[in-house]
């Protein structure tokens, strides 16, 4: 059972809005992309920068070698637990380095691009369908990374804190029911 992780769905517009759509109905994916937005928009404007640049380009190459390696979905277990971390970082309010912030969001591009490249039917590097996921993840990160960074007052800070921890709450309750008996 894959209770988080949908294939690729057909709108009926074509393969970029598939892939759009793909991100947008994919709870786990949909959850990465808000934890780093927020862990990034925490760091301040160069960690949303960082983020916009490192995500999508780790993301594409992801895809790209989940279509030669074609994982499946043996890496459910994994995404789960890293965005299910992502979401206790973002609740811990969690001050980085930007380098660790850079390797984390690589890392995480990564990890969730080989399961999209692996699940997702797609045609080659220059799919539609690719495009489609990566410039949706890039204007979402853009947007809450950079209202997250511009929010000075305490009870915007807190609510972002909650939020991530709603976002790891989703992951531990995700975890608790792919390995129910």
């Amino acid at each position: 059972m894959s209770p988080l992780f949908a294939h690729l769905m057909e709108t009926g517009f074509g393969g970029f809005y598939d892939g759009i759509a793909h991100l947008l109905i994919t709870p786990a994916d949909l959850l990465l992309v808000l934890g780093l937005s927020l862990l990034s928009g925490q760091q301040g404007q160069a960690g949303g920068r960082m983020l916009l640049l490192v995500l999508p380009l780790s993301w594409w190459l992801g895809g790209c070698l989940g279509q030669v390696l074609a994982l499946g979905d043996s890496l459910e277990t994994i995404s789960i637990l890293w965005f299910t971390a992502i979401g206790c970082l973002v609740a811990l309010q969690w001050r980085m380095q930007p380098r660790w912030l850079a390797v984390l969001s690589a890392l995480s591009g990564l990890l969730f691009g080989l399961g999209n490249g692996s699940t997702m039917a797609l045609e080659g590097p220059l799919s539609l369908d690719l495009l489609g996921v990566v410039s949706a993840l890039s204007v979402l990160a853009a947007l809450v990374s950079a209202q997250t960074s511009v929010s000075h007052r305490e009870w915007v800070r807190i609510s972002l804190r909650v939020v991530g921890s709603w976002i790891a709450a989703a992951g531990l309750l995700t975890l608790g029911l792919q390995f129910r008996g």
